[in-house]
This record gives structure tokens, sequence and C-alpha cells, in this order.
């Protein structure tokens, strides 16, 4: 079961995406997403896409969390989805705040 974990501090009006270049990137097969994230700040949106479905339209996202610590589905809301073979994942988060947010990840299939 492939999964990968990040943990980034991204600066005032930068991006991150956290899939660029991974293995899985493209997916090889269909599979069920779970992916979760926190920040440390409010402030921070991501837009998450798997193939031609939006998954998320920069929103936000949840916030309370401490740097390095990657959440888990009993503190986090978990996104779920159904990805076809072939499919492009994309993480894609902006910090629009003026200071820097560390964001806290995983995604798992």
């Amino acid at each position: 079961m492939p999964s990968l974990t990040w943990s980034q501090s991204i600066a005032a009006g930068a991006t991150f995406n956290p899939l660029d270049g991974w293995q899985y990137e493209y997916l090889p097969y269909g599979a069920i997403l779970n992916i979760l994230h926190r920040a440390t700040a409010v402030g921070l949106v991501v837009t998450i896409t798997s193939g031609s479905d939006t998954l998320a339209e920069e929103g936000p996202v949840p916030a309370g969390g401490t740097a390095g610590v990657i959440p888990s589905a009993f503190n986090v809301p978990t996104i779920t989805d159904e990805a076809a073979a072939g499919d492009r994942l994309k993480i894609r988060y902006r910090n629009p705040t003026a200071g820097a947010i560390t964001v806290d990840g995983a995604i798992q299939f």
C-alpha cells in the first residue's frame, strides 16, 4: 500500500506541491485515496485534484497542528476518493498570509 508523508514550512506568498515527482503521482492502478493534512496556523489553502475530478477547490486547511506531527483520522477529516488508473494526483498548498505556515500531511492508497 503506497503512502507518502510530508512536513513543509511554506513561506508567505509561496506554494507547495508535495506529490510533484512522486513515483505514484500518476496512479498505476485504480485505488481508494485517503488524504490527511493539518496546518500550524489558519490561512493556508489547498486545491486537490485526481484526474479530472476536483476534490477540494482552494479551501482552508484544518489548523491547530504541531509542526512535524503527521495528523491522523482521529483529529482531522479524511479526504477520500476513488481514482482510476492513470489519474494524476495533485495537491497544491498556497500561503496567502504574511507569515510562514507549516503543513503536515499524508496520502495513502
